[in-house]
């Protein structure tokens, strides 16, 4: 207890003279390890050595067991390079130290690589650059020292052993001192104005001052500003031709109104839990709000935000007039009885009820948010109301509109690569087609891909992806099918075709492929995946989800030539049904299949044209892989900007 107590003095000095800058490497970066046989390392803030003793009472161990440590081989306490008083057990431990270091002259040095295995096991640990040399540091002890008895990095043993490293390190006396310095700290400096950097691109003068309002105003939605980015690189030429339209698009970013309410809800066990949920109303200027729920524990007001604002544009992009719309709750339906998700719906709807209307709202699908809880969300809509107005968008027909509805999302993302594949003189029959996801949109671009005769490979979960080189079939998509809607893994794929392949942990983006059709969530694609499909030999990207790449990831395509379809454009299909359900009449038409899919893609190839024709209005060339980005994005922003115009200030 005394070593402990003296080791977590020595820590505190540490934290109040010194501070360390450290330099993260990454994953398969070689790192020079110096091996000892201690078993018990302790080390100030002061410089770190690798040296080697041994203790009379310790057994001979062989040449190759050894393990790693670092200690202090500078004077502890010393503030830019001036000696400070040190306590006596610092001292004598510090003498002993040199004197074990003379008297062992030869130090075994080895490299070993930072191992993808040793990274998921062991993830407290990182190397870093401490007075120009590699050492090992634990993720929350970095600034302070660390206590680890085992090399993470080399061969140890079994995973037993490793895991018991592991705990024995978080149990430790100065791993709780090195938590509670740390939360101490943290007090007392001044938090960042954003949490997780945001990738700036060179915009004009113009276009930056709106940015860095922006940026002033929400420092922490990280999500709403990489949109409005995009948006606002897109618009560039239209701000530059006619100045007026920047004092419009100041007021088109500010949302016209959001809500965030308390979610209370009860479990099956009867302990009581509580959520956040959001609804942002963003533009209302084309006609009333249209958009999804959203309910997943990353939800956060500047999801919805974001997905507001994006659903505005794919709205306005569109023939028909509707404004724009988007919320969700952080309630994770997942592992949830039908009971709870229910319990859970109702105490939703008891606050938001009062901002839906004909006139004002309609809420639709997203993910997490399917057929079940959109029919609890109704429920409770219309038992508060009083009425029966089928303001939800949904897939039931009695109630809400199209049994086609689930269908034509999917379905218009595969009209939508054959237009931009027809343009290219090419078609869809045998490209081999990578998709991220599992979900209602993922599963319908699959079938659909299929009947085009086109070769999909891949789909995948939150553990991973599915590899199948032999293409899915409809056999194979009834497994995946019948998988998916009994909550298992894609694994069990495997079972049945054991050909296959599923890569845990991984994206699908490596996998040779013609087109992707990225259907997860926003950032999916980062800097790594984009030079992944470009390695992979695609060419063509075809948006599904909303914001899929990073700002780093659309640079590094467009350089490529990759040509990228956006999901502004590429949701029309979907844009187009949700319509025509809230025509009165439309629950009461027979549609065939056929007369389905024909609207659908002439919807597409509307959308297709328009975003094209305006591209080219302003100066931006067909052959330019982000023509059909730029153009959307254009198109949507002057539709927007001609109804508030006509409105006034509003």
């Amino acid at each position: 207890m005394k070593s402990s107590m003296d080791e977590i003095n020595l820590l505190r000095q540490h934290q109040r003279h010194q501070q360390h800058h450290l330099s993260v490497r990454g994953i398969g970066e070689e790192i020079d390890l110096e091996i000892d046989q201690c078993e018990d390392p302790t080390f100030s803030g002061a410089a770190l050595e690798g040296v080697t003793c041994h203790h009379p009472q310790d057994p001979v161990v062989p040449a190759d067991d050894h393990k790693s440590f670092l200690i202090p081989c500078s004077q502890p306490g010393a503030v830019d390079g001036q000696p400070q008083p040190t306590p006596p057990q610092a001292e004598e431990r510090a003498g002993m130290l040199r004197l074990s270091a003379h008297t062992k002259k030869k130090k075994k040095k080895v490299v070993k690589k930072w191992r993808d295995e040793w990274a998921d096991t062991y993830k407290w640990a990182y190397v870093a650059v401490h007075d120009n040399t590699s050492r090992i540091f634990c993720t929350v002890c970095k600034e302070y020292g660390r206590k680890h008895r085992r090399n993470p990095y080399g061969n140890e043993g079994s995973k037993n052993m490793q895991m018991s490293a592991l705990e024995e390190h978080n149990n430790s006396l100065l791993h709780k001192e090195a938590l509670r310095l740390q939360s101490a700290s943290k007090e007392k400096v001044q938090t960042p104005e954003i949490e997780r950097p945001v990738y700036v691109k060179a915009l004009s003068k113009t276009a930056a001052s709106i940015l860095e309002s922006l940026f002033k105003k929400d420092p922490h939605e990280a999500e709403f500003i990489q949109s409005i980015q995009e948006v606002v690189h897109s618009i560039e030429p239209v701000l530059v031709k006619n100045s007026q339209y920047v004092q419009i698009l100041e007021r088109l970013l500010e949302p016209e109104r959001c809500f965030i309410f308390r979610v209370p809800w009860v479990d099956d066990r009867g302990e009581a839990h509580v959520n956040r949920g959001f609804r942002v109303q963003f533009s209302q200027a084309l006609g009333p709000c249209r958009g999804g729920l959203r309910f997943h524990p990353s939800m956060n007001l500047s999801v919805a935000k974001f997905l507001a604002f994006e659903q505005t544009l794919k709205n306005a992009l569109s023939l028909y007039k509707l404004g724009g719309a988007a919320g969700g709750s952080d309630f994770d339906p997942k592992g949830k009885s039908e009971i709870e998700v229910m319990r859970f719906c109702q105490s939703f709807m008891d606050e938001l009820y009062r901002y839906l209307g004909p006139d004002q709202d309609f809420p639709a699908e997203d993910v997490g948010v399917g057929p079940r809880e959109t029919g609890f969300l109704f429920g409770q809509y219309r038992r508060l109301s009083g009425h029966f107005q089928g303001n939800f968008t949904g897939p039931k027909i009695f109630w809400s509109g199209s049994s086609f509805r689930t269908e034509a999302t999917g379905y218009g993302l595969v009209f939508f690569a054959r237009v931009v594949l027809a343009d290219m003189n090419k078609e869809l029959k045998g490209l081999r087609c990578v998709i991220s996801g599992s979900g209602k949109t993922a599963m319908h671009v699959l079938e659909k891909l299929l009947s085009c005769e086109a070769i999909p490979v891949t789909v995948s979960d939150s553990e991973g992806y599915l590899f199948d080189g032999d293409g899915f079939d409809y056999v194979k998509y009834t497994l995946i099918r019948n998988i998916k809607a009994q909550q298992r893994s894609l694994k069990e794929y495997l079972k049945t075709f054991p050909r296959a392949k599923y890569i845990n942990d991984a994206k699908p983006w490596g996998e040779q492929c013609d087109i992707a059709f990225p259907c997860a969530s926003q950032n999916e694609i980062d800097q790594g995946e984009a030079l992944s499909i470009i390695s992979s030999g695609c060419r063509v990207l075809i948006e599904c989800s909303n914001m899929p790449c990073t700002g780093q990831a659309v640079d590094i395509l467009r350089k490529a030539k990759v040509h990228v379809a956006p999901a502004k454009a590429t949701a029309a299909g979907g844009v187009a049904v949700g319509e025509l359900e809230l025509n009165p009449e439309f629950s009461l038409m027979q549609w065939s299949v056929e007369d389905f899919e024909n609207k659908i893609q002439e919807a597409v190839k509307q959308t297709y044209d328009r975003s094209m024709k305006a591209a080219q209005e302003y100066g931006i060339l067909k052959e330019n892989p982000e023509s059909l980005v730029h153009g959307a994005n254009i198109s949507a922003f002057l539709n927007i900007t001609q109804a508030m115009t006509d409105q006034g200030c509003v």
